[in-house]
């Protein structure tokens, strides 16, 4: 949405709709909890309605043989946005011509060695997974060269249990958002253009 050129209120809108919730279904299969068929289902639809109006890249990672990819531009189907939303262990693995994806933060929960293999020499990097057992697993995993110029915008106090995250609820979301505004206004003079 963010490349489509959508504003925070298009944003804050999707969010707060109630058919938002509805992606997180319980359904278990061999792979998981969650039901796939709405995941899929409104990754389609914001597919259809969303298109880039900037370069754009997604990661993925195939499974079994965990190999991380990067997807650009024109390459991307809904497809791909469906993996990339693929939580492992909850969602069921996306097939793509005969492989099975799932979210890139599998491998990199901030996948800044693909920002540096694009090309980046500077990233904004969004990481909402800054507790304590996923700051262990960030430090043992994919890492990036040096020299890439990194500005962090991670929420100031814990977002809520992985049941918060699994119920949707208004209210916890205009919290969310207004942490976000404030820590992003914590952050802002450590952005350069």
């Amino acid at each position: 949405m963010i490349a489509a050129g959508c504003t925070p209120e298009e944003m804050e809108r999707q969010w707060l709709d109630p058919s938002t919730g509805g992606v997180m279904r319980f359904g278990l299969h061999s792979t998981g909890f969650l039901r796939g068929e709405p995941l899929r289902a409104t990754a389609k639809e914001l597919f259809e309605r969303y298109r880039p109006r900037i370069p754009f890249a997604l990661t993925t990672v195939e499974l079994p043989s965990l190999r991380s990819h990067i997807v650009r531009d024109g390459e991307i189907t809904w497809q791909h946005l469906a993996a990339t939303c693929t939580i492992p262990l909850g969602f069921p693995p996306v097939e793509i011509a005969g492989r099975r994806y799932v979210d890139g933060g599998l491998r990199a929960a901030l996948p800044l060695w693909a920002a540096q293999e694009l090309g980046a020499t500077r990233a904004l990097a969004l990481n909402v997974l800054n507790t304590p057992e996923f700051r262990l697993l960030r430090s043992t995993a994919k890492g990036f060269k040096s020299g890439l110029d990194v500005v962090r915008l991670e929420p100031s106090r814990r977002l809520g249990s992985l049941r918060d995250a699994l119920v949707w609820n208004p209210t916890k979301i205009e919290r969310w958002i207004a942490q976000g505004e404030q820590d992003a206004k914590c952050i802002a003079s450590s952005i350069t253009m």
